[in-house]
């Protein structure tokens, strides 16, 4: 007869605590500015002639910045300003 597994339950599970991301005018100034550089893209991309400089070339780079680069870091930018302003109501615990 086969052993059967006992459940394991020493195994810690880990909880999400904090799933909120903190949008500040900047994050969103950030983001426009991004949706504002696709826009860009998709305008120039619109563009008639198939051999242009501006739609094969600058339109793609345009959208790859976009998406990519500036939108994500929009979302991901923290302001270290407001986390400075914080610091000094949280005591130390350092030894000194």
């Amino acid at each position: 007869m086969a052993k059967l597994k006992a459940p394991v339950r020493g195994k810690k599970t880990r909880k999400i605590e904090h799933l909120h991301i903190n949008l500040t005018n900047k994050n969103y100034i950030i983001i426009a500015i991004g949706i504002a550089i696709i826009v860009a893209g998709y305008v120039l991309m619109s563009e008639n002639s198939v051999d242009g400089f501006l739609p094969s070339i600058v339109a793609p780079i345009l959208l790859c910045v976009g998406y990519l680069v500036v939108v994500p870091f929009g979302i991901l930018y923290t302001d270290n300003s407001a986390s400075e302003e914080g610091a000094g109501d949280v005591p130390s615990t350092s030894g000194m």
